[in-house]
C-alpha cells in the first residue's frame, strides 16, 4: 500500500481555497473512485488520467485507488484536478521524483497527456503565494498569466510525461518572467466626436471623477450611447491592485487571453437588453460572475434601461449599494466584487419623444407612467446623477465637433482620484462614491462652507430627498469640490450637484 498527496485549489467566488489532493494505492480488485464532493467534471477526471498516464509512457497501477480531495465540505467543480489527481497517481506508484509533492499544481489533460488551459490560473497562483507555497506548476499556455503574481516559482507543463523529467530539464518557457504591461488598445470614443450636450459631457466627468452612477433621459438619437462609450476615455489606467482584482474575475470565468494576461484598461461592459437574471448578476447552473462583476472597477452601460427584465433590474440594488453581488444557492453562497461605475440610457416614453418640442408624443398617458415605473424609485434612488439629453439642432448637428478632448478631461479627472486617494489613506475606499455615511458626514458636512449648508436644506426639502439621496448630494458635491481643487465643499459646488438630482425621471 502506498499514498501521495500534493497541493491544488478550489475557488470561492475569485478567491482560492487550497485543496489536497490525496491518493491511496492498495492491494486489491482494480478500482479507481473520486471522493471529496466531486461534481461530474472532476469524476470523469478518472478516464482522462487513466488514458493520460497510459498514453504518456507510464503504467497505471492495477490496484485500488482511492483519491481524496480535502476538505471534503467545499465542491470541486471543472477538470483543473486532471493534472493534480494524476501526479499523485504516479507519486503513489513512485515514477516520478518525490519533489513533485511540494508543488502546487492545476490543468486539464487530453487523452493523450497533454495539458490544456486551466481557468482560474491567477487566484490559484495568488493562493499559493498566500498559503506560503513555493512552487506552482501550470499548463504551459498559462504561464504568463500566473507569473504576474510574484514570490511564487512558476513552471509551465505542456504534457503529463514533463513530469519524469526534474524541474531543470522542464523546456523554460518564453514568457516564465513577469512581463511589462501589454499595450492596451484604444476603445473609448473622444469626447471632441460629440456634438454638443456640454451639460452631458460635464455630467460624464463628475462621474468619472467620483465614480458616481449616471442616467441619461432622452429622445432617440440624441446621442446617449455615443456620450456613453466616451466614458472609458475619462477614466485612469487600473493601479496594479485593481488589475489583479479584474483579471481575477475574468480569469475565473476563463476569460483571459495568452496575449494580454494581466488587464490594464479598465472593463466597459454593455450587454443587451434581453439578457438574463444570471447573466447580469451571475448564476447559472455552475456559478459564474456576471456582467455587474465583468465590469468590477469600470463601466456598466445598460442602454434602453427599462427594457432590462424587472427581477434582474432589482438585484443591482445590493452592488450599487455594496460593491459585491452575492450568489446564493443550495449548496453555498458565493460573494464577487462588483464596484462598477454604471451608466444607464433611457427614453422618456415608448415612442421616445414625450415633451419633445418639435415631434409629439404618440403614447397614452397611462403607456408613458407605467413604462417609467419599470425601473423601480429604490433603484433610482441609489444613482448619483440625472442628466436629460435633448435633440440637436441642425445647426449644432452641421457645425464643426467643439470641446475639450477626452485626454485633457482624463488629466482633471486623475488629479482629482488622487486627491481622494490621499483622503482615504488607510481605508478601502477608492472614490467618493463609496464613502459610507460616517465618512459624509466627515468628509463631505464638516467640510461645507460657510452659506452651502441652507442650500443644501432647501434643496432637501424642494425635492423632498431621502437620506440616501442626501448623502448622495453631498457626495457628488464633494467630487465637485476635488475636480475644482477646493479642499471646502462651497455653494457653487452643492448647487450645481443639486441639479443632477432626479428631475428627469419624474
Amino acid at each position: 500500500m502506498s499514498f501521495a498527496r500534493v497541493r491544488s485549489v478550489a475557488f470561492l467566488g475569485t478567491e482560492g481555497i487550497p485543496v489536497d489532493v490525496e491518493v491511496n494505492v492498495s492491494s486489491g480488485l482494480p478500482a479507481f473512485y473520486v471522493v471529496g464532493l466531486p461534481d461530474t467534471a472532476v469524476q470523469e477526471a478518472r478516464e482522462r488520467v487513466r488514458a493520460a498516464i497510459r498514453n504518456s509512457g507510464f503504467e497505471f497501477p492495477l490496484s485500488r485507488i482511492i483519491v481524496n480531495l480535502a476538505p471534503a465540505d467545499v465542491r470541486k467543480a471543472g477538470p483543473i484536478y486532471d493534472l493534480p489527481i494524476a501526479a499523485a497517481v504516479l507519486l503513489a506508484s513512485r515514477q516520478v521524483p518525490p519533489a513533485l509533492a511540494e508543488r502546487a499544481l492545476i490543468g486539464e489533460l487530453s487523452m493523450e497527456g497533454r495539458l490544456r488551459h486551466a481557468p482560474g490560473v491567477l487566484p490559484f497562483v495568488a493562493m499559493c503565494a498566500e498559503q506560503g507555497i513555493a512552487s506552482a506548476v501550470v499548463p504551459l499556455e498559462d504561464v504568463a498569466e500566473a507569473s504576474t503574481v510574484s514570490g511564487v516559482e512558476v513552471l509551465g507543463l505542456g504534457s503529463l510525461r514533463e513530469l519524469r523529467w526534474p524541474p531543470e530539464r522542464w523546456p523554460p518557457p518564453a514568457e516564465a518572467a513577469p512581463r511589462a504591461p501589454a499595450p492596451v488598445a484604444e476603445r473609448a470614443t473622444d469626447l471632441t466626436t460629440v456634438h454638443g450636450q456640454e451639460h452631458a459631457k460635464r455630467a460624464l466627468e463628475i462621474a468619472a471623477a467620483g465614480g458616481h452612477n449616471l442616467l441619461m433621459l432622452g429622445p432617440p438619437g440624441a446621442g446617449k450611447t455615443l456620450l456613453a462609450r466616451t466614458l472609458p476615455g475619462l477614466l485612469p489606467a487600473l493601479t496594479l491592485r485593481e488589475a489583479i482584482e479584474v483579471s481575477k474575475i475574468y480569469s475565473v470565468a476563463g476569460l483571459l487571453s495568452r496575449e494580454q494576461p494581466l488587464l490594464h484598461a479598465r472593463p466597459f461592459r454593455a450587454p443587451h437588453h434581453t439578457i438574463s437574471h444570471a447573466g447580469l448578476v451571475g448564476g447559472g447552473g455552475q456559478i459564474r460572475p456576471g456582467e455587474v462583476s465583468l465590469a468590477h472597477r469600470g463601466v456598466l452601460f445598460l442602454d434602453e434601461f427599462p427594457e432590462y427584465p424587472g427581477p434582474a433590474l432589482e438585484a443591482l440594488r445590493e452592488p450599487l449599494e455594496a460593491g459585491v453581488v452575492t450568489i446564493s444557492r443550495a449548496r453555498g453562497s458565493v460573494t464577487y466584487p462588483a464596484r462598477v461605475l454604471l451608466v444607464a440610457a433611457m427614453n422618456p416614453c415608448p415612442c421616445g419623444f414625450h415633451g419633445d418640442a418639435r415631434r409629439a408624443c404618440s403614447c397614452p398617458e397611462t403607456a408613458v407612467t407605467r413604462y417609467q415605473r419599470r425601473v423601480s424609485g429604490p433603484l433610482l434612488d441609489r444613482l448619483d446623477l440625472f442628466v436629460e439629453v435633448p435633440r440637436l439642432e441642425v445647426a449644432e448637428l452641421s457645425a464643426e465637433p467643439a470641446g475639450e478632448p477626452s485626454a485633457r478631461v482624463r488629466e482633471r479627472v486623475a488629479a482629482a482620484r488622487t486627491r481622494q486617494q490621499a483622503r482615504f489613506e488607510g481605508t478601502p475606499h477608492v472614490v467618493n462614491a463609496e464613502m459610507g455615511p460616517l465618512d459624509v458626514r466627515r468628509l463631505c458636512q464638516a467640510m461645507l462652507a460657510p452659506g452651502a449648508q441652507p442650500v443644501l436644506a432647501s434643496a432637501t426639502e424642494r425635492l423632498d430627498l431621502s437620506a440616501r439621496a442626501f448623502h448622495r448630494v453631498l457626495k457628488v458635491a464633494r467630487t465637485i469640490a476635488d475636480l475644482a481643487a477646493s479642499e471646502h465643499i462651497e455653494i457653487a459646488h452643492v448647487a450645481e450637484a443639486v441639479q443632477y438630482r432626479r428631475r428627469a425621471a419624474e
